[in-house]
């Protein structure tokens, strides 16, 4: 093995040691938990990447009980984005608890408990996010420096015809045009597993769409802002469209947006990148 390799394989064990020991630490406090994430891709796609983040997703209301076991399993432990997200860290490694997307939307729910699949990690009992809810949250990140496309097209490569579509369907909700968009970008993808993707699905979102094309909407509302947080800022402040966080079924409101909104040049700063 090459000092290179070497190193590599002795950064993933210590990662290994302290993920296991995030999920040990909620199962001994009975906390219900998933994994999701990169690790999730990996195993249902088969695509492997490196990544200093471990994800488990979590009922809102599970959330501080997370904290608080963390804390005492000797974890660094912090509410980051009130409205989705908690982190927990240890020297360089990180575990994310997602309770919504970074949106607002694909809240955790009893549903993605009851639709789980059951496996087996460093030699514990768990349970992972399913690819139907894995694609929905993926699907609505669209940042410039970060696109979970790919992510969406190889899950759905590797288990379109094992989906629940109608499921799948339901969760996007009046956001079905975001799942046609990966759909097509699927088939654009991959020309010869276009008949993975089942045609009546096809054809009940492309009917939706030639029907919503005679009916232009009047209401001056952004979407955008549900896909990238920071692109279309300028559409809400400067071209006088509303903001689509601050619909009813949104779980942000002004101060999250905000707050969201400020991590970006904060983010920005520490990756080296020009604000």
């Amino acid at each position: 093995m090459t000092p290179t390799r070497a190193a590599a394989k002795r950064r993933k064990d210590k990662s290994d040691r302290l993920h296991r020991r995030s999920v040990v630490a909620l199962q001994d406090t009975d906390i219900p938990f998933l994994i999701g994430g990169a690790y999730v891709v990996e195993v249902y796609a088969g695509v492997s990447r490196q990544t200093k983040d471990f994800d488990l997703y979590l009922r809102p209301q599970h959330v501080d009980l997370a904290l608080d076991a963390l804390k005492r399993a000797g974890y660094k432990t912090k509410k980051t984005f009130p409205h989705w997200l908690a982190k927990a860290s240890r020297g360089r490694d990180h575990v994310d608890m997602i309770f919504r997307a970074g949106n607002g939307l694909c809240e955790v729910d009893d549903s993605w408990f009851e639709r789980a699949h059951g496996h087996e990690f460093l030699g514990l009992s768990v349970k992972l996010c399913a690819p139907e809810e894995m694609i929905w949250m993926k699907a609505y990140i669209m940042e410039r420096e970060r696109f979970d496309g790919a992510d969406i097209a190889h899950i759905l490569q590797s288990c379109a015809e094992k989906l629940d579509w109608a499921h799948l369907v339901r969760r996007f909700g009046p956001d079905w045009p975001v799942l046609l968009s990966h759909l097509v970008l699927f088939g654009y993808i991959y020309p010869s597993e276009r008949d993975k993707i089942p045609a009546a699905i096809m054809d009940d979102l492309i009917g939706r769409l030639q029907n919503e094309k005679r009916t232009a909407g009047a209401d001056r509302i952004c979407r955008g802002t549900l896909l990238s947080r920071k692109q279309y800022l300028m559409d809400i402040h400067e071209r006088g469209f509303r903001d689509a966080r601050l619909q009813q079924r949104v779980h942000m409101n002004a101060k999250d947006i905000a707050h969201w909104t400020r991590a970006i040049a904060r983010e920005e700063k520490a990756q080296g990148k020009p604000v």
